[in-house]
């Protein structure tokens, strides 16, 4: 693991494992007693429940039993179906989860040397960024000698049990881990990029074309180790843990443990449209109650499927909680999908490597408002801006970029009422390419995406940007709510994502000597028409430049137009204000670039601040010759600083 690990509570496994060993006794966690405390905090178990070791309720316990699978577990009478659900992701990526269980092997019961072992397990959590081991005891809930939570269908296996003990100590009690979202769980177990899809939204159960756009997105992210599951909201007239007609339970998280193009047998292929069938197979955490409609496991539909395809998809026909359902009947079917995607960072991969930049945050309260951190979204225009600003470049022509926005797990609060996640999400603006100070006022700036705003614990969202500077603004729906989080972005190219904390350029001791800016000008490039033709097509390839004292901004090259639309912005803070900004368009060429004319802006506090059209003219003053062509152009200047 490259990243140092955390210890939960401060608890040191070997060092506790050690002073157990020695003093001949089985660890009992002091952090998380074996008492109602770590149950519950509201609704107590109906009986009397019995806190029992392994060694209490079986022969011959094991941490795993013929290695681990997703068939192990069931749920118990805990409402955490998410939670095994999550867990049956988890077991089918063998990478994944010996980093949530770290040295298994030293960590399983040896019968030979049993006076080494003393009672104490550790797990590996993805916690807010940081990988964090949480310690736990063995000492299990049980009712008429039977664990209650979840449990392996091998009475002597308890892996499940014991990382559902060392999720609920992380959540606060087992209580806590009722109700709940696989993805977060995912999340936790992984550290991958969630997302959640509305299917019913998307109307991918009547648009056969988005259909088969998301079947080859979950293809692809099944195919690269990333972890999906599924369930069915309750509607109002239905309520939850009820089975449909076609045996599958509402309210209820499934697990997805494969994808596949099923071919059809070669005697088939006339008696039907395509040679593939699009097929997904799902798995129920309670290790029975499946789908009942066509591709079910007894189905007429598997006769149509030669035996060594059949064999191929593993299909049992046993009620074991795992089916296969067609894509297009999933989508009919389910209503929601949480894809959790392993981003790959690796250099040293054959699929796309992506640039990962994360960064910790707070919505935080001040009565100032330029030191106010929680202004709420963008509806709340006097107050938006007064958010953690945080600023990327995209580099390429064009890239596609994905943002994952979380908030502090609240579970723990779930004692004291406050358990459920704030509605968040966030702006992507497009700003001035040399912007490296805080946006206190929305002028020039475009507005070039919007997330979801949901109460969820994680907001993602996918876009392709064009090349150019941006702003990321996270936000909570409603202003004034305070909560940390952490933000992650993925880029194909450096992003050099980094927080904006100034709100003007420094006075510091040399800008006694050279002098402090007395005015801020930004200024948009929306376009030039009418250009000087320069190529036997009839054609140019354009591109400004805008100058203000000793800086400037170049725009991307508009290849063949002597009509270009621009959208460069710039900002200047001025140390003389009778400079000029100079706004100049050339044309590119192979050896040597030509100048087609300028435009000279006084750009003062009372210049209008709508868009103008200025004639160009040649190199010199205000009142040198014109030129051909024509530029539109919107400025903003101010005296204050931080008004712009």
């Amino acid at each position: 693991m490259s990243s140092p690990v955390q210890l939960f509570r401060d608890q040191k496994y070997q060092e506790l494992k050690g002073q157990c060993i020695q003093q001949g006794r089985l660890f009992e966690d002091p952090e998380f007693p074996a008492s109602d405390e770590s149950l519950f905090y509201q609704s107590a178990p109906p009986r009397k429940v019995e806190w029992k070791r392994p060694k209490d309720l079986c022969e011959d316990p094991h941490l795993f039993v013929n290695g681990i699978s997703s068939h192990d577990l069931h749920q118990g009478i805990l409402g955490n179906c998410w939670f095994v659900a999550a867990c049956s992701c988890l077991a089918l990526g063998k990478t994944l989860w010996q980093q949530v269980i770290p040295d298994f092997k030293e960590q399983e019961w040896d019968p030979k040397t049993p006076e080494r072992y003393a009672g104490i397990f550790r797990f590996r959590f993805w916690c807010f960024g940081e990988w964090t081991e949480v310690v736990v005891d063995d000492q299990l809930p049980t009712m008429d000698g039977k664990l209650i939570y979840c449990h392996s269908n091998v009475k002597n296996e308890f892996w499940s049990a014991l990382l559902e003990k060392a999720y609920a100590k992380l959540a606060g009690s087992y209580e806590a881990l009722d109700g709940g979202s696989a993805a977060d769980a995912i999340v936790d177990f992984t550290g991958a990029v969630a997302e959640s899809i509305d299917l019913v939204q998307g109307k991918y159960g009547e648009i056969i074309s988005e259909q088969m756009k998301l079947f080859e997105d979950l293809l692809k992210v099944h195919k690269r180790g990333g972890l999906i599951s599924c369930s069915i909201t309750p509607s109002s007239g239905r309520a939850s843990e009820v089975e449909t007609e076609l045996g599958l339970i509402v309210g209820h998280a499934y697990s997805v443990t494969a994808i596949r193009k099923l071919r059809l047998g070669e005697r088939l292929i006339f008696s039907f449209k395509a040679e593939k069938l699009f097929m997904i197979r799902l798995r129920n955490p309670w290790g029975k109650r499946e789908w009942n409609g066509p591709w079910s496991d007894s189905s007429e539909e598997w006769k149509k499927v030669s035996s060594s395809e059949r064999k191929s998809l593993g299909l049992t026909l046993e009620n074991d909680g795992e089916f296969w359902m067609t894509f297009e009947d999933w989508c009919k079917n389910f209503t929601d999908v949480d894809i959790c995607r392993i981003v790959n960072t690796s250099y040293f991969s054959i699929h796309k490597t992506w640039e990962k930049k994360m960064m910790h945050g707070a919505w935080t309260k001040d009565s100032e408002p330029l030191l106010n951190r929680c202004g709420g979204c963008f509806d709340n225009k006097e107050t938006f801006l007064q958010n953690p600003q945080y600023i990327f470049d995209v580099k390429k022509t064009e890239d596609k970029v994905l943002i994952s926005l979380q908030q502090e797990d609240r579970r723990k609060y779930k004692k004291e009422g406050k358990g459920d996640s704030i509605p968040i999400g966030f702006e992507i603006l497009k700003v001035e390419d040399n912007r490296s100070y805080r946006l206190h006022k929305l002028t020039v700036q475009e507005r070039v995406a919007t997330s979801p705003y949901i109460n969820t614990r994680t907001v993602f969202l996918k876009r392709v940007l064009k090349q150019g500077r941006y702003i990321l603004i996270p936000t909570t729906f409603h202003p004034g709510i305070l909560t940390r989080f952490i933000l992650r972005l993925f880029t194909d190219v450096p992003s050099k994502l980094r927080e904006l904390k100034a709100d003007k350029p420094k006075m510091t001791c040399w800008s006694l000597l050279c002098g402090y800016p007395r005015r801020v000008t930004q200024i948009k490039i929306h376009s030039a028409e009418g250009l000087q033709k320069q190529d036997r097509s009839g054609g140019a390839d354009p591109y400004v430049v805008v100058k203000c004292e000793k800086q400037s901004v170049r725009s991307p090259v508009q290849r063949d137009a002597t009509c270009a639309s621009f959208s460069t912005q710039a900002i200047f803070y001025r140390k003389n204000i009778d400079s000029p900004v100079i706004v100049q368009v050339w044309n590119s060429n192979v050896l040597c670039d030509q100048f087609l004319g300028q435009a000279v802006l006084a750009a003062s506090p009372s210049d209008p601040r709508e868009k103008q059209t200025l004639q160009l003219r040649g190199r010199g003053s205000r009142e040198a010759a014109e030129v051909p062509g024509h530029i539109t152009v919107r400025v903003f200047s101010s005296d204050d600083l931080v008004e712009l």
